[in-house]
């Protein structure tokens, strides 16, 4: 007799009905109790751990390990060369915060240098980068290789860019050759756009800008080509431009990619300081020395003195502020959102 099920009364299916007699429809395996199934779930696991086992072991190593010698060192006081570390308590940190006539004048310059950074280039990038990806998003033609263009500065070895912008802004390089080529002769700077203190900061900021715009652009241009086409669409519909379009539904959609930008831009700015050590090490003076440089020479440009502790301290002090200004970011970009 056939059942609703389709089966048949008094014979016993096969299986779960492909052919496997051993398992269940769950694809269980038949004839297994609870401590067989947590016999194979232990036995998977093990292989689980058994496979990452490498990459925690290497982390804690070589992450777990620094942060807790950096940490501690941050709290003495060591050339290197010492056998011994010379304990000193918070005291490395109160020099640096005002303690020191000797390091608080250095911080306090390297520290409004590193503001005018951080306000200045995420910010810039920003205002760069969107109308770039808007342009390059509205090209029908040559699009993949005017992408690769707009983000070949990326791509390109920084150290040997460095010392290129060197030569395009020394006093006989491009920029000055450019402004007198064109009439503007009077805009020219004598000592070089990096030897002038008063211009070496801003100049130092748009080659930052430089280097960041290309990752900004490529997630503004993804998330633009993502952008649900019907909005635009009834938006232009209802009678709105190009220019209302962009600011008032294009613009807000994107605010969580400008969050990405201005986060990563701001880490780059409080960190970085390959570009300032290359290009000007921190002069003419001290018009462009920044708190990473100076935690860079405390460690490893101050010869044989006990600077170490200084270094470590003040690299934990940038780490407390990337945390305050993200946090700072993403509450302020909540509520604009």
């Amino acid at each position: 007799m056939t059942t609703e099920t389709g089966t048949v009364r008094g014979v016993r299916p096969a299986g779960n009905g492909h052919g496997d007699g051993n398992r269940t429809a769950a694809g269980a395996p038949r004839g297994r109790g609870p401590l067989g199934r947590m016999r194979e779930k232990r036995k998977q696991a093990a292989w689980g751990y058994l496979f990452v086992a490498p990459a925690i072991l290497l982390f804690a190593l070589m992450g777990v390990y620094t942060i807790v010698y950096g940490f501690s060192l941050s709290f003495a006081q060591w050339n290197g060369f010492w056998p011994e570390w010379h304990w000193k308590g918070f005291k490395n940190y109160t020099d640096l915060l005002g303690g020191s006539p000797t390091y608080w004048p250095i911080v306090k310059k390297a520290a409004t240098n590193t503001l005018w950074v951080v306000i200045g280039v995420p910010l810039l990038t920003v205002l760069v980068a969107f109308p770039l990806a808007l342009v390059l998003n509205s090209v029908k033609r040559f699009q993949g290789i005017l992408r690769s263009i707009y983000f070949l500065p990326y791509v390109t070895t920084g150290i040997a860019v460095y010392f290129a912008w060197n030569y395009i802004l020394e006093p006989g390089g491009a920029i000055n050759l450019l402004l007198k080529t064109v009439g503007l002769g009077s805009l020219q700077e004598p000592q070089g756009w990096l030897g002038n203190p008063h211009t070496a900061l801003p100049t130092m900021i748009v080659v930052m800008v430089w280097s960041a715009v290309p990752v900004a652009m490529l997630l503004y241009l993804t998330g633009l080509q993502s952008l649900d086409g019907s909005l635009l669409e009834a938006a232009q519909i209802d009678g709105a431009g190009w220019l209302r379009s962009t600011t008032t539904i294009v613009w807000p959609l994107m605010k969580p990619i400008t969050v990405v930008v201005i986060l990563l831009n701001v880490r780059d700015s409080l960190q970085g300081f390959q570009s300032f050590l290359i290009m000007t090490n921190g002069g003419p003076g001290d018009s462009t020395s920044v708190l990473g440089l100076e935690t860079y020479r405390l460690a490893f440009l101050n010869e044989l003195s006990p600077t170490l502790g200084l270094a470590s301290a003040l690299g934990w002090l940038l780490f407390i502020a990337a945390l305050v200004v993200a946090f700072i970011n993403q509450r302020a970009m909540r509520r604009m959102g």
